[in-house]
């Protein structure tokens, strides 16, 4: 991978913006992209729209991947200076008990540890069951006093971690869920507007707000009014112990992007997408969904009187943890296909089914 796109990847997940406190991803994103797109503009909700002019000859297109990650927000100080919580998105309360996390307050990041009582202090019924969220809190190690004058209800908390490489070719972070897909949008217009003319004007977009209802995704999608708009998010792997394949289908690291099919994906679309990955070699997976995917493809789809959408999704293992996992290589390839998407678009393209 070319040394300034990791160094943005890393950047961009590193930046703290959980739902509704987007806004240092928004600046990383909005900075990275102002060096070569056309036009850049940030909406009232807070998302991110960078655009890319075509030569005029092919419909209008919209990417979109989510800037917002799972967090928590401070709900409450105590007495002592513990801060109790409650979550921004969804999370599996096993994982967080020992957790460190990061309390953001107007006068910086502020180190904590997700706290709970010890095994030891709890009886033999305790120990049996999953801990829920209010009944864990948040130390931050300062006298109650200090804490009251520097932390506030509402400042988010994300988990006290960001990207590394390790094994062969893989990264490990949090929020690669989905500030990995705004990097692809990212990284697809750049390679537009260096070297990979089309006909398409493209408008890359880093919604917010996804994590709680793909709420930043329709209001964009309605403002950009495009005739086919493609959602870049992560999909589950399948490639590790435990999983249920015949329940949740076969996706593995490495094995290339993931192309969705199914009632919340217009199907021209889809076949254009795997089309261009088969002519260009592009190694690819894909997966079905009989309803709604719960991505930002929901929300281009049922815009205004209804969009041609897609989906393409990064293979990822153990979303919505301080550990989620992906492949380099799947990134690049999801860029080369998208791009190759695009050079096919022809005036003309008709999107009905």
């Amino acid at each position: 991978m070319r040394a300034k796109s990791l160094q943005f990847l890393k950047t961009l997940v590193e930046a703290p913006s959980p739902s509704g406190y987007e806004q240092p991803a928004a600046r990383v994103f909005r900075d990275y992209v102002g060096a070569f797109a056309d036009e850049v503009s940030t909406d009232v909700m807070g998302s991110v729209h960078a655009l890319v002019r075509g030569t005029g000859s092919g419909p209008s297109v919209m990417l979109a991947g989510h800037i917002d990650e799972v967090g928590f927000m401070v709900t409450y100080i105590t007495d002592d200076g513990f801060l109790s919580f409650k979550p921004i998105g969804g999370h599996d309360p096993q994982i967080l008990p020992g957790a460190r996390v990061q309390v953001h307050t107007a006068d910086g990041p502020i180190l904590g540890v997700m706290g709970r009582l010890p095994v030891h202090l709890l009886d033999e019924e305790e120990r049996k069951k999953v801990v829920k969220t209010d009944r864990m809190f948040v130390d931050v190690g300062t006298p109650a006093k200090e804490v009251k004058k520097g932390v506030h209800v509402g400042d988010p908390i994300t988990y006290a971690v960001g990207l590394e490489e390790f094994g062969s070719g893989m990264a490990v972070s949090r929020a690669f869920d989905d500030k990995m897909g705004a990097w692809v949008v990212a990284e697809v217009l750049r390679e537009v507007k260096s070297r990979s003319k089309v006909g398409s004007d493209v408008v890359g977009v880093a919604t917010v707000q996804e994590e709680i209802g793909v709420r930043g995704g329709t209001t964009s999608a309605y403002s950009v009014d495009p005739v086919v708009g493609i959602a870049v998010d992560v999909g589950h792997a399948t490639d590790y112990p435990d999983v249920n394949k015949r329940k949740h289908g076969a996706n593995a690291l490495g094995a290339g992007p993931i192309i969705t099919r199914g009632a919340n994906i217009n199907p021209r679309v889809f076949e254009l997408l795997v089309g261009a990955a088969k002519a260009e070699k592009i190694p690819y997976q894909t997966d079905g969904h009989p309803r709604g995917t719960g991505t930002d493809a929901n929300a281009i789809q049922l815009a205004r009187g209804g969009k041609a959408a897609g989906l393409v999704s990064v293979p990822l293992r153990y979303m919505h943890t301080p550990t989620e996992v992906l492949a380099l290589k799947d990134l690049e390839n999801t860029v080369k296909l998208l791009v190759a998407f695009l050079k096919r678009l022809k005036p003309g393209t008709d999107f009905t089914p």
